[in-house]
Order: structure tokens, then sequence, then C-alpha cells
């Protein structure tokens, strides 16, 4: 069965990866140099690599079913799934080792709605979501660091060190809002009950909400990637959704 979808058709690429063709061809690139593409035990896939990410891409945007996306792209609902599981890993972000001197990161956590109830919990938003630690760059917006899912009721400033996002930063500069007290982190001028801040107070945390509205930005982009907004993947999928948007996130940024 001939699939309605191809990466041979450069005007599918856009509006499931985010990416024009020649950073899509990149990415398939770097993707075959990790051995994505390498030959396994088996009957071989049925879709070439370039057809396979668009497809794990086009999942992650469209958040369709595995039985309502397989027959796009000509093949079985399991060959999909497996797909998925074997492709989605190998397209995560991999974390900065190092940050140059003077490099400042903004940090702050996300809810994802988790179906996997072993991995979620209810949370300020009444759904069973996971939190989600990003890090991003604040000179060039770039996702840096995604800490691993922890249940959604777990507040931020434990979230940023249980994640692994505390370690991943290092000594690098980072700042965050308001919900990470005794971290360390760099934070609004906080005002005490029935005193003004001063001027140069307030001067502060108007730059710091400014610089700080950045990673909202990676947020918003971020989630008009569907399955952050329902994910019914279950284990680490959620984990390797984020990751893998995150990395196609600073492809698209990186042009």
């Amino acid at each position: 069965m001939a699939g309605v979808i191809t990466a041979s058709e450069s005007s599918w690429i856009a509006p499931f990866t985010g990416l024009n063709p020649r950073s899509f061809g990149k990415l398939v690139t770097a993707l075959r140099r990790e051995g994505a593409d390498a030959v396994r035990r088996g009957r071989p896939w049925g879709l070439p690599l370039e057809d396979r990410t668009l497809l794990v891409a086009a999942y992650w945007r469209t958040n369709l079913t595995m039985r309502q996306i397989a027959p796009l792209f000509g093949i079985s609902k399991s060959a999909a799934d497996r797909i998925i599981d074997q492709l989605g890993p190998r397209l995560a972000l991999q974390p900065r080792q190092r940050f140059a001197k003077g490099t400042v990161l903004i940090v702050d956590g996300t809810l994802v709605p988790t179906h996997d109830h072993t991995i979620a919990e209810q949370s300020k938003n009444y759904r069973y979501s996971t939190n989600h630690q990003v890090v991003i760059d604040a000179d060039t917006r770039l996702i840096v660091v995604v800490g691993r899912p922890l249940p959604g009721n777990r507040n931020d400033c434990k979230a940023w060190e249980e994640s692994g996002a505390k370690a991943a930063v290092g000594r690098a500069m980072t700042i965050a809002d308001g919900g990470y007290p005794g971290t360390g982190l760099v934070m609004p001028h906080r005002r005490r009950a029935g005193e003004e801040l001063p001027d140069w107070k307030q001067q502060h945390n108007r730059s710091h909400k400014q610089v700080r509205a950045r990673v909202e930005h990676a947020f918003a982009r971020m989630k008009t990637w569907k399955i952050l907004r329902d994910c019914r993947l279950k284990g680490d999928g959620v984990h390797h959704a984020m990751l893998g948007i995150a990395r196609l996130h600073n492809l698209n940024l990186a042009g």
C-alpha cells in the first residue's frame, strides 16, 4: 500500500518537522552517522530513514493514534509503533557538556499531561502530568538541557535537582522565577509584607522578567507539538518526545 506522506515530497517536511528541507536533510545525515540506519537482524524496514524520521515527527506533531498515522505512510500499525519506539530515542537532544565563560542560562518547569499514571501525578492543572525542567541559553535561546520527567505534583525547586538538570548545568549562572527558593539560582527580589521594594530592585525585577520570558517562548513553540498537550506514550516515551522536540526546536532556530 502506497503512503500519502513521504519525505521525497519536500512540501510535507516543514508542516510536520518545523524544518526546511535542507535542515531536515542535515538531521537525517546526522542520524545515519549515529547509526540509526544500521542494518539490523530480521525483517528490514519498509520505509527509508527519511520517511521514518518524518513519521516520528508527524506523530509528535499531530498526536494521531497509530491506527490513524500508519496508513498515511502506507505501513501497518505495528510497524509504525516499532519505528517510533526505535527511532524516537535516537532523535533525542544531547545535553551540552560545557558552557563558555559568561554564559547565562534560564530554567523553568513545564507540565505535560501524561496518560501513564506510573510516572505522573495530579498537578495544579488537575490532570495527571509530568514535570519537565528545561534549560535554555539566554543568548541563543537554544535548549541545552532537559531533565528527566518527574511526577507533576513535584515542585520546581525539588525537580531542579532530582531531574538531573542541576548537575547538567554545573556552575553556569542560571536564572529562574520565584519558584526556586533555596536553590542558589538567580531569582527576582521578593517584597516583604508591608514594605515596598526600592527602585533599583524593581528595575532588576523588570529586567529579570524580560529575560526569563525567553524560556516561556520556548515552551510556547514546543507545545505546538500536540503530543506535549496529551501524551499517550508509556514509560520513557514522554521523555524521548521532549528530547526529540527540543532537538527539532534547536535545528529550526539555528536554521
